[in-house]
């Protein structure tokens, strides 16, 4: 069976709950505070796990309390860890998240040991023809090229997810079959503020502005609007779900990670892009990155 590999971030979430988020110079009084597990790479690899994919990953923790809770966390959720390495260097990266009344979050990450994640950490993995690589910005930007690179030569179906928004160069976009990006990331890499606030019309021109070959597939979120895909055969666009949001926290994550794990088993790119709008619908309803993820069956419900 083919697999979906993540490389990526693996982090603590250190999560505090307020009516809004403080100004410059401002303090907020908080109402709640918790610790889930999170990074986009290990919030992908769980989605992909618990939407039904075998998926594996890469990374890097510190030899630390948090980094003992995340591999356990990660390996009771079936992901594979084996290729999870640990640094007696920097300690295990934390993500410290705001999140309002309104569910909107804001982040800060200290990277900590995922920035040590390395080239040569990727070199063990064999990516096949069919399998799915998926990666992020979380990681320094010269171990995904030679990550993505890997499954290129492979045969292996390439994603890439820009986020956190960073400027990135054409070659490393270029390395990807498929972009995944929301319309803040979108217009960053573009620096064109306007994309973020218009029609559809007006981002599907952007994500062909975007696109580094007439090959490529860029799939933009749209959040509540639904996702919007760019493709060599014309746009295909899915509608948004409308829900109570308590925590976007992990939405874009668990929507690249569905769409990884429904790809790898050969669905469409319009049942992928379906599938995983549901998918992130749920998670916004729930408190948290990883433990919000759906799992195969909670998604298939919403989908009836």
């Amino acid at each position: 069976m083919s697999r979906v590999y993540v490389a990526g971030s693996i982090n603590m979430d250190l999560v505090v709950r307020a009516e809004r988020h403080p100004r410059p110079g401002e303090t907020v009084v908080g109402s709640d505070f918790r610790t889930y597990p999170g990074g986009k790479g290990a919030n992908q690899a769980l989605a992909a796990a618990r939407l039904g994919a075998e998926a594996r990953m890469i990374g890097k923790v510190g030899v630390d309390a948090f980094g003992d809770e995340l591999l356990d966390f990660l390996t009771a959720a079936g992901v594979q860890v084996d290729g999870i390495s640990r640094s007696t260097e920097a300690a295990t990266g934390v993500a410290l998240v705001v999140v309002a009344e309104s569910g909107e979050n804001t982040i800060v990450v200290v990277p900590g040991a995922n920035g040590l994640l390395g080239a040569g950490d990727v070199e063990g993995f064999a990516p096949a023809k069919g399998d799915v690589v998926l990666s992020q910005f979380e990681i320094p930007p010269g171990t995904i090229e030679r990550l993505l690179g890997r499954a290129r030569a492979a045969g292996a179906v390439t994603m890439l997810n820009p986020a956190p928004a960073k400027h990135a160069s054409r070659h490393l976009l270029a390395l990807a079959d498929i972009l995944i990006l929301n319309e803040t990331e979108l217009a960053f890499l573009l620096d064109d503020p306007a994309v973020g606030t218009t029609s559809s019309d007006v981002v599907s021109a952007a994500a062909k502005r975007l696109r580094t070959n007439a090959d490529q597939i860029v799939v933009v979120t749209l959040g509540s609007e639904g996702a919007l895909a760019v493709t060599p055969h014309g746009d295909v666009a899915v509608s948004g779900r409308r829900v109570s949001v308590v925590d976007t926290t992990g939405a874009g994550d668990t929507f690249a990670g569905a769409m990884a794990a429904r790809w790898v088993r050969g669905a469409s790119l319009e049942a992928c892009l379906v599938y995983a709008n549901a998918a992130a619908a749920i998670c916004v309803q729930r408190r948290g990155a990883g433990p919000s993820i759906p799992t195969v069956s909670e998604v298939e419900a919403s989908l009836l």
